[in-house]
Parts: C-alpha cells; sequence; structure tokens
C-alpha cells in the first residue's frame, strides 16, 4: 500500500524520466553525465521553441549543447510521453 502512495505522488514527468534511464545521466538539481533538469528548464524557460526543441533533442538525441558528451536518441517513446517529460522538466522538475 506504501509503494502505492508513493507512485500516486511522483508527478507522470518523473516516472517517464525513472521509466526511460534519464536518470542514468541526469537529476533533478544537479549535474551528472548531462545537466540537471533544473538546468535545462533555466536554459529554456525564455525560448517559445522550447518544447519543440526538447521533444527533438529527446526522440533524436544529439550533442554539443551542454558538452562533448551525446544524449542517446529514444525512438520508440511516443510524442505523448515525450511531451509529457517535457513539461515536467519546464515546470523546474518539481519531484514529490
Amino acid at each position: 500500500m506504501a509503494g502505492n502512495a508513493a507512485m500516486a505522488a511522483t508527478p507522470p514527468g518523473q516516472t517517464l524520466a525513472n521509466a526511460n534511464a534519464c536518470m542514468g545521466c541526469h537529476a533533478v538539481n544537479r549535474k551528472l553525465v548531462g545537466p540537471s533538469f533544473q538546468q535545462i528548464a533555466s536554459k529554456y524557460k525564455d525560448d517559445p521553441q522550447a518544447t519543440a526543441k526538447l521533444s527533438q533533442k529527446i526522440k533524436r538525441g544529439g550533442a554539443g549543447v551542454w558538452g562533448s558528451i551525446p544524449m542517446p536518441a529514444h525512438p520508440s517513446m511516443s510524442d505523448a510521453n515525450i511531451r509529457v517529460l517535457v513539461d515536467w522538466v519546464m515546470a523546474g522538475s518539481p519531484a514529490k
């Protein structure tokens, strides 16, 4: 029962980040291999194209924006799930 309550409190974007190995390279509030999700939100906060740019980066992968270590592509992640993940990141990645 406690496990179900914890899952219910976890934002959907964080659940997707956990399920798709995002947390192996990114953390909510500190740099790991890649930037923190909060750093990403800060960098793109005033960019009206942020959702499209980040969605494309998740789907296709890439390198060079944050350094030379490439981000792997996630071509099998649905566009709907990518949008949930990007919305969570852009909201400042609140962890519950």
